[in-house]
């Protein structure tokens, strides 16, 4: 089974087809702007194919983004992960281009004034704190927002695909470490403290952690499309979309989790209008806030608490983490000396990609990988978050820098790795920047740090070698990770602009500097790591998870000090001690010399 496909998803050419239909829509509908967001009806990063309503009206494909269409210019929204796709998938005729961090469509609506007068949105499709921006702005011209109950590109998608929904399933208590009676005692008192009666949960992600459930309807992330609302005393309702629910799941929710379909939510929530109702505004759809309010439930804003409980992972899921870590490091290792042996053989990127999914297939425990594996051959290298399909496929080429970034879920956990690899001899200015991102990796892996430091004061670790040579990378450092579930999870996150959210042991989250040079290569260098306490007193640091070797090759040690070098070669012994004894004879031989000692060179 292949769980990547190569289909071309990006298309210049459709929004010079679609925006025109649009702006009919808009006409009739009395609006001269229209908000098209990349999120779904349950707020998901990742979306299935029934709901990619920004890739149909722009032709991007990108996982984070949003378009504002207005009647003769149309301003896409994208992050710094996307500038470079957004520009190869979309035409500057037809678009502007705005950073979607630094410039997000409130900010741009109000500081370009009169440009929209009456604004379209589906208040599905957004999150209560997105709309209350536009609507607490003092627009120096009047602004009409216009909710729509239903998206218009809906009734113009005349292709689109179904999205049936497949059977939940349970995620088993080994794996888990806590059962859902437990999680919903645990929030169920967080909500008391707050004086609230309930939560409502619309993204999957959350409901899948509370109940302990995974399921199979959002591309490679192992959730159900499902809302629940949990009740302070730790009863809940869960709402499907049109799933079979099994006996088997129906036995481990139990009686105290009702279960119903997800056309009843709205019916549910008219219920709560009694009701003192914990609402966190950035994961809250606008008209899950609305159908509280108009019926009459008190709001108490304040944070999810979920989401910080979910990810601080428990001593199981760690352990957990540390074991797929192992067996992924196995296919990592088995990859990596397939493709030393064979780039010269006119490998491609779509073969890399199949080769590395089908070692990774052979554990049993692998359900999916955890995103589109990123295989990207010199100049594609550079597109952050790049994704081969049938037309930009390329070979390998010799003298160029291959970037894998990749993933799987594991039922014991989620991985996510990024290597660099030299297909045969660099120029020494490819082996500074290559080092200098190994050198803010090193810095970041063995930083050590007390209580209540954020991942924004860690960041400037990572970046400070490139820094140096006054050059950069446009994207976060790191960003949290779910035990099998979506490989971006927050709160915490390491980024120039990171919440404020203190790291705290059992936190699981990616550590990926890298550099980029536009129409040449990309590099960058990630290992999943865990926060803990550290032997020093009062003190935390990291524990890295990720088991594979460096290239050696790309590393100029002029430039590293002993205890970086130290660090490279402590990290490939414990690589070479964990994974030898599981590998082949031949594959074992080769990751001896891919661990050799930088010292001995």
């Amino acid at each position: 089974m292949t769980h990547q496909t190569f289909e071309v998803r990006g298309d210049k050419e459709v929004a010079g087809q679609r925006l025109p239909l649009i702006r009919e829509q808009m006409e009739a509908l009395g609006v001269d702007g229209l908000l098209v967001p990349h999120d779904d009806e349950y707020l998901n990063e990742y979306t299935p194919p029934q709901f990619e309503r920004l890739l149909w009206a722009s032709g991007f494909s990108g996982s984070a983004g949003a378009l504002l269409v207005m009647k003769e210019r149309a301003v896409l929204f994208i992050d710094g992960r996307y500038t470079e796709q957004a520009r190869l998938e979309t035409s500057s005729e037809l678009f502007e281009y705005e950073d979607l961090r630094a410039l997000p469509p409130w900010q741009w609506l109000r500081d370009n004034p009169g440009r929209v007068s009456r604004l379209g949105y589906c208040s599905k499709l957004h999150s209560q704190e997105e709309i209350g921006h536009i609507e607490s702005t003092d627009h120096r011209e009047p602004l009409e927002l216009v909710p729509l109950e239903k998206h218009p590109i809906d009734g113009l998608w005349k292709d689109r695909p179904n999205g049936e929904s497949k059977a939940p399933f349970v995620h088993a208590l080994e794996y888990a470490g806590e059962d859902s009676a437990s999680k919903r005692g645990r929030v169920g008192e967080a909500l008391q403290k707050a004086g609230a009666d309930a939560i409502v949960f619309s993204n999957p992600n959350a409901t899948a952690w509370l109940l302990n459930i995974r399921g199979n309807d959002v591309p490679h992330t192992p959730v159900a499309l499902c809302r629940s609302v949990l009740h302070s005393d730790g009863t809940a309702a869960a709402f499907f979309a049109g799933h079979e629910i099994t006996g088997e799941l129906r036995e481990h929710l139990g009686p105290d989790v009702e279960i119903a379909n997800e056309e009843q939510f709205g019916d549910y929530l008219e219920k709560l209008g009694e009701k003192n109702i914990l609402i966190n505004k950035t994961v809250c759809p606008k008209y899950v806030y609305e159908t509280l309010v108009d019926a009459g439930a008190t709001i108490r804003e304040g944070d999810d608490p979920l989401i910080l409980f979910r990810s601080i992972k428990n001593d199981v899921e760690v352990e957990g983490f540390r074991q797929a870590h192992i067996r992924d490091g196995v296919a990592m290792a088995r990859f990596l000396r397939w493709l030393d042996e064979n780039w010269p053989n006119d490998v491609t990127e779509i073969e890399a990609v199949t080769k590395l999914e089908a070692f990774r297939a052979e554990d049993e425990t692998m359900h999916d990988i955890s995103f589109d594996t990123i295989s990207g051959s010199g100049p594609n290298g550079a597109i952050i978050h790049y994704r081969v399909s049938e037309d930009s496929d390329r070979t390998l080429g010799a003298g160029e820098l291959f970037l894998v970034d990749s993933g799987a879920q594991y039922l014991d956990g989620t991985t996510d790795i990024t290597r660099t690899v030299a297909l045969g001899d660099q120029p020494a200015e490819r082996k500074d920047r290559f080092t200098r991102v190994l050198q803010g990796h090193i810095a970041l892996a063995a930083a050590i740090f007390p209580p209540d430091t954020s991942g924004y004061q860690l960041d400037i670790l990572a970046r400070q070698p490139l820094w140096n040579a006054g050059v950069d990378y446009a994207h976060g450092t790191g960003h949290g990770v779910g035990t099998f579930l979506g490989v971006h999870e927050g709160p915490q996150s390491i980024a120039k602009k990171a919440p404020w959210v203190p790291l705290q042991p059992g936190m699981i989250l990616s550590n990926e500097p890298g550099y980029y040079v536009e129409g040449q290569y990309g590099i960058r260098i990630e290992n999943l790591v865990v926060v803990k306490q550290s032997a020093i007193d009062g003190m935390l640091e990291f524990e890295t998870l990720t088991l594979a070797p460096i290239d050696r090759s790309l590393i100029d040690t002029s430039l590293l000090t002993d205890a970086e070098i130290r660090w490279v070669d402590q990290y490939h012994k414990q690589i070479w001690e964990t994974l030898s004894p599981l590998l082949n004879e031949s594959d074992a031989i080769w990751l001896l010399e891919a661990t050799t000692p930088l010292d001995s060179d």
